[in-house]
């Protein structure tokens, strides 16, 4: 048996159809051997905080270690991870091809999965994930929602935190009354027909967080895209099903994703590409959905088309090159590497994009913002959340630039929360946007 590997990590298709996968006694002694191999490392001890409270059960058992902690405790290890895979792509010796086969995330995705099919996941918890029903909701009445939803509202945030396990100062995000799918149907971009990368065109999945909540990523896309001549559809089948995932939803998940997968193929099959607005929305297509539905074609191709929105303006750039115009940033940007981002294992494409950007420094900020999807609000998460983005806002701060950006919007709406709560003298830095916002400023869009 040799120890770690140094070859790249695979991962297999999840047996989540298999009788086996939901036996609770065959889940119990998967747990415990992966939990084993964990105690015998502890390599990983500083990434989320499963780790250290695997590892403080372990130890509080004594010399019975592993064998020694009680089933019903497992839970808490598991309700730290946010599925990050952060720990499988970047600090596991024993992910596969490695005989031990440690896939840690989807192990907790397992646990997940028998805890809702038991019924175990409360109603509200799997309403907060309806995205696509309460972006409509909240959009019809956006002045409204906003205001109920807003971070420490004395009315309302009172009454969430206790119906909806939604801590009161976390913040969330806002609701638009117009869609960026009715904002992009009003008004196409002229296409700039000489620019090099004419005759390009791509189908662009709004995902729910831009086309409810940030329209502004969608708008940019479309703008930046025309300016290249890239002509560009906005596409919208529904979410991608990353909300239901986290609570274990798996065959929720393999539905949207065999639907949507059909929609988008559509587009593929006549030369599109597909491009995302959100990395967690890409790595879903290019990774999860694939390993859900191995054999659904549809799936096969969209894994095979699809790119995440800062990786296609860099195959631009390297393929034809950009189109003329571009504007330095003052003072610089930092880039926030979220880990959805770094999981697609493409490289830090949205530091490549702004690079691009003549007279422009650009600093890599490779620390977790504590989010974790809809983790990091949560009442008993909020404040580990916060405790975890505290050094990377004060790197951030230290990096000394006036923009900030992360190719995940709920990151950038954590790390806003976590530099206004530094104190102290704090240099003026911009809300974090979305790296393709500052491409289009830029270009003066």
């Amino acid at each position: 048996m040799r120890e770690g590997s140094l070859e790249a990590p695979t991962r297999r298709p999840l047996a989540w159809r298999d009788a086996d996968f939901h036996d609770e006694a065959r889940l119990d002694a998967e747990l415990r051997r992966v939990f084993d191999i964990c105690h015998g490392c502890r390599r990983c001890f500083n990434l989320c905080d499963s780790f250290p409270r695997l590892f403080d059960l372990v130890d509080a058992a004594g010399d019975a270690e592993v064998a020694g902690v009680a089933s019903k405790d497992f839970g808490r290890v598991v309700d730290a991870c946010t599925l990050c895979d952060m720990c499988f792509m970047t600090k596991c010796p024993y992910v596969p091809p490695h005989p031990f086969d440690v896939d840690f995330p989807h192990l907790m995705l397992r646990y997940r999965a028998v805890q809702f099919r038991k019924g175990e996941v409360g109603v509200i918890e799997r309403q907060l994930t309806d995205t696509d029903r309460n972006g409509r909701l909240g959009g019809l009445v956006a002045p409204l929602a906003n205001w109920a939803t807003a971070a420490g509202n004395p009315l309302t945030r009172p009454i969430m935190e206790k119906l909806a396990d939604v801590h009161r100062e976390a913040p969330l995000p806002r609701y638009h009354g117009k869609t960026l799918m009715a904002r992009a149907h009003d008004h196409r971009p002229e296409i700039n027909r000489a620019a090099p990368a004419f005759g390009r065109k791509v189908a662009i999945f709004a995902t729910c967080f831009a086309n409810y909540n940030q329209p502004s990523i969608g708008e940019a896309t479309l703008a930046v895209l025309a300016r290249n001549g890239v002509d560009a559809e906005m596409v919208y089948p529904g979410c991608c099903g990353m909300p239901q995932l986290e609570h274990g939803d798996i065959a929720g998940v393999a539905a949207k994703a065999a639907r949507i997968a059909a929609a988008l193929a559509v587009w593929v099959d006549q030369g599109y590409d597909v491009i995302t607005l959100v990395a967690s929305c890409t790595l879903m297509m290019k990774t999860e959905w694939p390993l859900l539905l191995p054999d659904d074609a549809n799936v096969r191709k969209l894994s095979q088309a699809v790119w995440e929105v800062s990786d296609y303006m860099v195959d631009i750039a390297r393929t034809e090159g950009l189109a003329d115009g571009l504007h330095p940033i003052e003072g610089g940007v930092a880039v926030h590497l979220a880990c959805h981002a770094r999981a697609q294992n493409v490289g830090p494409k949205a530091a490549e994009m702004l690079r691009l950007i003549p007279g422009t420094e650009v600093t890599v900020i490779e620390r977790c913002s504590g989010h974790g999807g809809t983790w990091g609000v949560k009442t008993g998460n909020y404040p580990t959340a916060h405790r975890i983005a505290k050094p990377t806002a004060q790197q951030i701060v230290r990096s000394g630039k006036r923009h900030l950006v992360s190719e995940c919007p709920l990151a950038a709406i954590h790390l806003n929360d976590a530099l206004s709560r530094l104190g102290g003298d704090q240099p003026d830095i911009a809300p974090a946007r979305h790296p393709i916002e500052l491409l289009a400023q830029a270009y003066g869009l």
